[in-house]
């Protein structure tokens, strides 16, 4: 059984290279795996399932469709751009919806998945940010708002989100060690898969002195393939 995960794409109108670098990985090597997983930040933003409609989100929503019918498994986890997609946006693209985070076996390893962005907790301001969000009274409120509304809001919040990042650290948006390992522990997981970051890269951790390998996915941006390929104790990038 092969695996393929993905993370950060940020599909985007505005990034055409990136759409059609994603629909030719959906048509060609993703039809060789088995399941494909796809640990958020799919889009760019997502306001709501009913904005299906939108050409655009129609034009991916048809390609994981495609997918999913030729017999591949699709799995999906939200991301803190996308963490609105819902039952409507699963039934559509034919995929599963995950939990954050949630516990896979493969090739016999215990695996932990996660978008990543609850690892990096150094970053006080965006953990309390993330906690009201996900809140279902704030997102039953705000799917009730005008489709419209909601985009102009996120667009702001996106807005200032890159004028805050210019003043950041760069170490307190990483993931922060001590999270990583109390994740670990706490699923008995002897590696674990994140995106977020978009520092693709793989790192070794002792969590209560056993090996914990951490593989970090690369983002896609602008047009770049980052996907980690999991096969019979094969586990690489492939870029």
């Amino acid at each position: 059984m092969s695996e393929l995960f993905i993370s950060d794409l940020h599909l985007s109108p505005t990034e055409p290279g990136t759409v059609q670098t994603f629909l030719d990985f959906l048509a060609g090597p993703a039809r060789e795996a088995s399941r494909l997983t796809i640990l958020g930040d799919l889009f760019e933003y997502w306001a709501g399932d009913d904005d299906l409609a939108d050409p655009f989100n129609a034009r991916i929503v048809a390609a994981l469709r495609t997918l999913s019918d030729s017999g591949v498994r699709l799995e999906f986890m939200a991301g803190n751009r996308d963490f609105l997609i819902g039952a409507a946006f699963a039934g559509a693209a034919g995929l599963t919806l995950l939990s954050d985070p949630c516990v896979r076996e493969i090739d016999g390893i215990r695996t932990v998945l996660t978008h990543g962005d609850q690892l990096c907790t150094d970053d006080i301001d965006y953990q309390r940010f993330r906690e009201e969000v996900r809140k279902p009274a704030w997102r039953e409120a705000f799917l009730a708002r005008p489709l419209a509304d909601r985009k102009r809001e996120i667009e702001a919040l996106r807005a200032l989100s890159e004028k805050e990042k210019q003043h950041k650290p760069a170490q307190i948006m990483d993931v922060n060690a001590d999270a990583v390992a109390a994740m670990c522990a706490a699923h008995r997981a002897q590696a674990l898969i994140h995106g977020h970051t978009h520092r693709q890269g793989r790192h070794e951790h002792l969590v209560a002195g056993k090996p914990c390998l951490r593989w970090v996915l690369g983002d896609w941006n602008p047009g770049r393939l980052s996907a980690l390929f999991c096969a019979a104790a094969n586990w690489r990038f492939s870029v």
